[in-house]
Parts: structure tokens; C-alpha cells; sequence
């Protein structure tokens, strides 16, 4: 079921979420069993991809964030979808990458393409994140970042989870 803001009415119009084994290329780092997810957003990979070494994400302090970002995307889960695969296109300079979430959610993976079919693997193993604002992945250098693909489900009722690129 899903549900559509009508107003201050919530109606429901049924649909059928089809849900697909995760599509990874060969040399993909994660070697677990991979969920079915439903797919948002389906992203065209090149031809040639290089995974580079997983980056194993842990929690880190966050500092002083800026009141503007570079770019931002987000993504709202519902708890009865489960698992979801979305990407959310950047297609800009930056250097470095942040999670938002409000409500909780549960991340399995999350990919970084850069422009030159460079991939970052960081690997949540399915860790909870709690309401906030977590550091993803940051490469000083300034790099051109194509998309961020995750693989997220919420564990509250509803939860959003946003990308966001600092410059």
C-alpha cells in the first residue's frame, strides 16, 4: 500500500512493489547475502567500474557544519516498503559527503560513484543510525562525485535519509 498526502487526508491506492535482487557489479566488495530491495531511482552504470577497498563506516563525531551545502538530495522510507535501493544523482564537485536522517534508519550499504568509474563501497552492515547528521565519506582532494546509491530501510514508522556534498 501506499499512501499519497491528499490535503490533511491520508489515502491509500494500492500498488505493486516489485522488489529485485540487488544488481552489483563483478569485484563488488560486500560478500553477505544481499536483500531483494524495491528500486528508486534506477541509475545506468558505465560500462567499467573499479570498486576501491571498503571503507567500513563508524560513527564518528560530526564538527561544525556549514549552513549551506554544495548539493543535497533526500530520500523518504516508509517502514512497510523494508529494504530500498536508491540513488540520488550529484553530478558535482566536492569534498565531502554527509548523511542526514530524521527518524531511524537502517543503512546495509552505500556506494559513491566518481566521474572516472571509481566506485567507494562503504559498508554499514546494516547498522542503525539514529536522527542526525553522520559523515559518509571524505576525500580532500575535491572530486567529482556522479551519484550516491543506498541500500536503507526505516525502522520507525517513516524516515528520511539525505546526501549532502560539502564544496
Amino acid at each position: 500500500m501506499k499512501r499519497l498526502l491528499i490535503g490533511t487526508m491520508l489515502a491509500w491506492q494500492a500498488w505493486a512493489a516489485v522488489r529485485v535482487h540487488i544488481a552489483i557489479g563483478a569485484g563488488h566488495p560486500v560478500r553477505r547475502p544481499l536483500p531483494t530491495v524495491v528500486v528508486r531511482r534506477p541509475v545506468v552504470l558505465p560500462a567499467r567500474i573499479v570498486y576501491a577497498p571498503t571503507v567500513v563506516w563508524a560513527p564518528r563525531p560530526v564538527r561544525t557544519l556549514p549552513a549551506r551545502f554544495e548539493w543535497e538530495d533526500a530520500e523518504t522510507l516508509r517502514r512497510d516498503e523494508d529494504w530500498v535501493e536508491s540513488n540520488l544523482s550529484v553530478n558535482t564537485q566536492g569534498r565531502e559527503i554527509f548523511l542526514r536522517t530524521t527518524g531511524r534508519v537502517q543503512i546495509n550499504f552505500a556506494e559513491v560513484m566518481f566521474r572516472n568509474g571509481q566506485v567507494q563501497v562503504i559498508d554499514f552492515d546494516e547498522r542503525i543510525l539514529t536522527p542526525g547528521t553522520h559523515p559518509l565519506l571524505d576525500f580532500k582532494d575535491g572530486r567529482h562525485v556522479e551519484t550516491v546509491r543506498l541500500v536503507a530501510r526505516a525502522r520507525s514508522r517513516e524516515a528520511r535519509v539525505a546526501a549532502l556534498m560539502l564544496k
